[in-house]
C-alpha cells in the first residue's frame, strides 16, 4: 500500500539529456529547455571541472550501479570486515585453552669451579605437556562467550554496511538534484536575459521608465548568483558522489521506487526491532554481559591441570641421565584482597549497562523509524503541493506576459512571476529528493538498507566463510583445516 502510494507521488518528470563536448550529464526539468540556450548559460569554469573529472558511460547510471560501487570501494567496510575477522580468532583461543599444551626446552651449560682446577659442561632438553582436566565449565563458557562476540561483530558489520549504502543513496540523489537546480539556475538567467532585453526596448520606445530596466538588471545580476551558486553545489555533490562510489557520476538515471514493504507505522517499528542490526547486537551484549557474570564467580573455583615432562641430560661429569615426571596441580585463590569479588560486582554492573543500553537503542529505533515515516509524508506532501504551485504560477507568469504586452502589467511583476515559478520547481526538485531520500532512511531504519535485501546481484562478504575455516584453532601447513584456512585467506585477497 505503501510503496503504491509512494511511486504514485513520485510521477517521473521529463528527462533532458544534453552532452558538454562530449560528456554526458542528466538533467531533469518541469518543462523542456533549448539545448543549445543552456550550453551557452554555463560558466567557463563550471565546463571546464565537469568536463575534468566526468566519465564517458554507455549508459546512464542507476541508484544500483552506485550501491554496488559504494560496496565494492568502501574502505570503512573492508575495515570492519578485517576487524570481524580479528574477533572471529577469538574463538580460536578460547578452543585452545581446552587443549594440550605442548612446549620444548633446550640448554646448554658450563661451569669453572675453584680453586679446584677443572671445568666441565651439560646440554639437556626438555619436552613438557599439560592439559586442563576440569575448571568447573570456564573455559567452555569462554568459548561461547567468544561466539556471541563474533556474532555481535556481524551485527555491527551490518550496520556499517547501512551506512555505507545510505550515503552512497544519499550521495545519488544529491547529484541529481543539484543538477536539477543548476540547469534551472541556467534557465532562469536566459529567460530573465530575455525580459531584460525586451525592458530595454520598451525603456527606448518610452514605454516603460529606467526603473524598470534597473530591476530588471539587478534580477539578472541575482539570477547570475543564483546559477554560480547553484553550479558549485553541483561540484561539490560530484565530490561527494565519488568519495561514496570511487568514481565521479555520469549520467545518472532516475532512482527506483525503494523497496518499502510496511504500510503502517506500527508495522515499521516492529521489524525495526526485530531486525534492525543495532537491535540484535544489543542483544548479544547483554547475553555476553550475563556470561561475563557467571565466569566471574567461576574465576572463584579452583581447576585442575595435568602435566608431563622427560628432560634428558648429558654431562661431562655425571654423564647421560634422563628424567620424565608426570603430576596434578590443584590451583585455586584463598584470599587476592577482595579482587575477585570486585571483579564480580563490576560483570554485573556491566551487566545493568548492557540491559540499560538495549532499552537506549530499543527507543533510538524507534525514533529514527518515526522520524524517516513523517519527513517521507513531510517530503510527498511538499511535492505534490509544489507541483500544484509549479501550475498555477505558470498560468500566473503566461497571464503576466500577455498583461505585460497590454501595458496592464509592470516588468517587475513578470519578473515577481517568473521567481515564484522557479522557486515552487525548485522546491519540487528538493522535496522529491527528500522523499527518495526518508524512503531509503526507514529502510535503514528497519535494518533492511543491505546489499541482499535490495537484491544488488553482487558477491557479497560472507563471514561465516572465514569464522568456519579459524573457528576449530587450525595450525598452518599442518593440518587439513589450515590448508582451508590458506584457501580462504587466499579468497580474501583477490576480493
Amino acid at each position: 500500500m505503501l510503496a503504491h502510494r509512494f511511486c504514485q507521488a513520485l510521477r517521473p518528470q521529463a528527462l533532458l539529456f544534453f552532452e558538454i563536448c562530449g560528456y554526458g550529464l542528466c538533467l531533469t526539468f518541469a518543462e523542456k529547455v533549448m539545448i543549445g540556450r543552456v550550453k551557452h548559460g554555463l560558466t567557463a569554469l563550471a565546463v571546464t571541472l565537469l568536463i575534468a573529472s566526468a566519465p564517458t558511460f554507455t549508459r546512464a547510471e542507476t541508484l544500483t550501479d552506485a550501491l554496488i560501487s559504494a560496496y565494492r570501494h568502501s574502505g570503512l567496510l573492508e575495515q570492519n570486515q578485517a576487524l570481524l575477522r580479528a574477533t572471529d580468532e577469538d574463538v580460536a583461543v578460547a578452543v585452545a585453552a581446552l587443549r594440550p599444551s605442548i612446549n620444548y626446552a633446550l640448554s646448554r651449560n658450563w661451569s669453572d669451579t675453584q680453586p679446584i682446577p677443572g671445568n666441565s659442561a651439560s646440554s639437556s632438553a626438555t619436552l613438557s605437556a599439560s592439559l586442563l582436566v576440569f575448571d568447573f565449565g570456564r573455559s567452555k563458557l569462554g568459548i561461547e562467550v567468544a561466539r556471541e562476540n563474533v556474532l555481535a561483530t556481524r551485527d555491527m558489520l551490518t550496520g556499517v554496511e547501512q551506512n555505507v549504502l545510505l550515503g552512497a543513496v544519499s550521495a545519488f540523489l544529491n547529484v541529481r538534484s543539484a543538477a536539477e537546480t543548476a540547469a534551472l539556475q541556467v534557465n532562469n538567467v536566459r529567460l530573465i536575459g530575455e525580459e531584460l532585453r525586451a525592458a530595454r526596448d520598451r525603456f527606448e520606445v518610452g514605454e516603460i521608465t529606467q526603473t524598470d530596466v534597473s530591476f530588471a538588471e539587478a534580477q539578472l545580476a541575482a539570477a547570475r548568483a543564483g546559477e554560480a551558486a547553484a553550479t558549485g553545489s553541483l561540484i561539490i555533490a560530484r565530490e561527494g558522489y565519488k568519495a561514496a562510489t570511487g568514481h565521479y557520476p555520469g549520467t545518472l538515471s532516475a532512482p527506483p521506487t525503494p523497496p518499502v514493504t510496511v504500510s503502517t507505522l506500527d508495522e515499521a517499528r516492529a521489524l525495526g526491532r526485530r531486525r534492525h542490526p543495532d537491535m540484535l547486537a544489543g542483544q548479544r551484549n547483554v547475553t555476553i554481559a550475563e556470561m561475563n557474570v557467571e565466569l566471574a564467580l567461576l574465576a572463584m573455583k579452583p581447576s585442575l591441570t595435568a602435566s608431563g615432562s622427560s628432560t634428558f641430560t648429558r654431562s661431562t661429569s655425571m654423564g647421560d641421565t634422563t628424567t620424565n615426571q608426570l603430576g596434578l596441580s590443584l590451583q585455586g585463590s584463598i584470599y587476592q584482597g577482595g579482587r575477585l569479588s570486585a571483579l564480580y560486582r563490576k560483570a554485573q554492573a556491566m551487566r545493568d549497562a548492557a540491559r540499560a543500553g538495549l532499552h537506549v537503542t530499543k527507543h533510538s529505533v524507534d525514533q529514527n523509524i518515526g522520524v524517516a515515516w513523517a519527513q517521507m509524508a513531510i517530503a510527498g506532501a511538499s511535492f505534490e503541493a509544489a507541483q500544484r504551485q509549479i501550475r498555477a504560477n505558470t498560468v500566473a507568469l503566461r497571464g503576466a506576459r500577455e498583461e505585460l504586452s497590454l501595458g496592464a502589467r509592470t516588468t517587475l511583476d513578470v519578473l515577481n512571476a517568473e521567481q515564484s515559478l522557479l522557486d515552487a520547481r525548485a522546491g519540487a526538485i528538493t522535496a522529491q529528493s527528500d522523499q527518495y531520500l526518508a524512503a531509503y532512511q526507514l529502510l535503514s531504519a528497519m535494518g533492511l538498507l543491505t546489499a541482499e535485501h535490495l537484491r544488488l546481484g553482487i558477491a557479497t562478504y560472507d563471514p561465516e566463510a572465514y569464522f568456519n575455516a579459524v573457528s576449530s584453532a587450525p595450525v598452518h601447513e599442518v593440518s587439513p583445516q589450515g590448508e582451508r584456512l590458506d584457501a580462504v585467506l587466499e579468497a580474501l585477497m583477490h576480493d
